[in-house]
């Protein structure tokens, strides 16, 4: 019986899943499709091919049906880091194989989902040896294909930016900016140290690297109750923070002297009006003074953490201010509570706002110690390397365990998150210069 009731709820976040992904892709043109605007990013008919193929290899392990697909397909190209499925197309020529064509592609997913369907029945599933195992399967790939869909937003960004009009209206759905109820007074809340158990504590899906739960000492810390906003993001620009070394790890510094940074990714000054502009989902638009400030390297969060006086907090601190219900001196799935995510909560996809919201919206949403918007708006750079947990044993080969390098941690998901997808315990992981995601920061420091 408790297998049947989990066949279903996967059936219907399959089903979910996939019409999501297809619903974001839907307005692009063929040409748009097949683009790959940056080394970084991956063309968009990529994504949903690559997600079906994740779906494909798991029919293949578990092997109880036959799968024979009508088309041809050169599925090769999809592969992306799995060392075990042969040959890998290096990321940043991805463009340049526009194979299997969009048609193609459409016509891929619809054959794999038809395949993963009849699969998804009780009687096949009860002839697996390991059904708990192939259960766990089943929910990475529906949760591999949500980060896809939060990827292809980076993406289809980073088009917009250099490719589409900027009165196009590439969303079919596009919620009005909000705005907050009351404006909040910035305040740094002061968290008692000692021992906290960090890691994945509730009872649904987790990645393997949330587990196990293992205990950390923290030391007293304050963190800011609130992001850093563009506002205070153009003090330090003003103040000459892309042209003084004394703030920058060396490796930032090289970055910001090779690549010429002067501001945050899609930033422009208007000489002609004395004002900072970016292009995003709505268009060319005069900076708004208190969003928080997005698409920042960890080297101009931590540079800009050194000129405050300050410093980003490590990943036990993030997980403490989000999590930790001092009432109960228990720790919370979310930074309200247990109570499932909704859009009064955090501004993740499912809001439709496609940017940052001004920080104070979804109070709601605020933490036990009176952090707001730690989940949405923007993922928040920590000073952790990413590492594996003590005790860490990988539930799918080469999906987190292999990246644990010269990557620093992110939390708190962001405008394109997935709603299901997020909770106190995720965590994300970049290289430190990379800043084409939608990352932003708050400052911490010692008691």
């Amino acid at each position: 019986m408790q297998i049947s009731l989990q066949l279903e709820g996967l059936c219907k976040d399959f089903i979910e899943v996939r019409n999501k992904t297809m619903e974001l892709f839907s307005p692009l043109g063929v040409e748009d499709a097949v683009i790959q605007s940056s080394d970084f990013g991956s063309p968009p008919n990529w994504h949903i091919a690559h997600v079906t193929w994740f779906f494909h290899k798991i029919l293949e392990k578990y092997s109880v049906i036959s799968i024979s697909l009508k088309g041809d397909y050169d599925l090769s190209y999809l592969n992306s880091y799995y060392q075990k499925y042969g040959s890998i197309l290096k990321k940043s020529e991805r463009g340049k194989y526009p194979r299997p064509t969009v048609l193609q592609t459409i016509k891929y997913r619809k054959e794999i989902e038809k395949l993963f369907l009849d699969f998804l029945r009780f009687d096949t599933i009860n002839s697996v040896e390991n059904p708990s195992g192939l259960i766990r399967d089943i929910q990475t790939a529906i949760n591999h294909e949500r980060q896809h869909q939060e990827l292809m937003v980076y993406d289809f960004q980073h088009y917009f930016s250099r490719f589409v009009n900027e009165n196009d209206n590439y969303f079919p759905k596009f919620s009005f900016s909000i705005k907050p109820i009351k404006k909040i007074q910035k305040e740094m809340i002061e968290i008692p140290g000692g021992i906290f158990v960090m890691g994945f504590n509730g009872n649904g899906f987790c990645y393997d690297n949330e587990l196990p739960a293992h205990k950390v000492y923290l030391n007293d810390y304050k963190i800011d109750n609130s992001l850093v906003t563009n506002k205070e993001y153009i003090e330090f620009i003003e103040s000459g923070g892309y042209q003084n070394y004394r703030y920058w790890l060396a490796d930032g510094w090289d970055i910001v002297i090779e690549r010429d940074w002067t501001s945050p990714l899609y930033w422009n000054f208007d000489k002609d009006r004395n004002r900072w502009i970016k292009k995003d989902f709505r268009g060319v638009h005069e900076i708004r003074d208190y969003e928080p400030v997005t698409n920042v390297s960890y080297y101009e969060a931590d540079a800009f953490c050194k000129w405050a006086k300050k410093r980003l907090p490590t990943e036990a601190e993030w997980e403490k201010a989000a999590s930790w219900d001092p009432t109960t001196e228990s720790k919370t799935l979310y930074p309200w509570g247990n109570n499932a995510v909704t859009t009064e909560h955090a501004n993740l996809l499912e809001t439709y706002i496609w940017h940052p919201t001004e920080v104070g919206c979804f109070p709601k949403g605020r933490s036990h110690l009176g952090c707001y918007q730690m989940l949405g708006d923007v993922w928040e750079w920590t000073s952790s390397e990413y590492s594996l947990y003590p005790g860490f044993v990988s539930r799918f080969e080469e999906y987190t365990d292999k990246w644990a390098i010269n990557q620093k941690v992110l939390r708190g998901g962001c405008f394109a998150t997935p709603t299901k997808q997020i909770r106190n315990s995720y965590r994300n992981y970049f290289k430190p210069h990379e800043r084409i995601l939608f990352s932003g920061f708050r400052c911490a420091m010692d008691a």
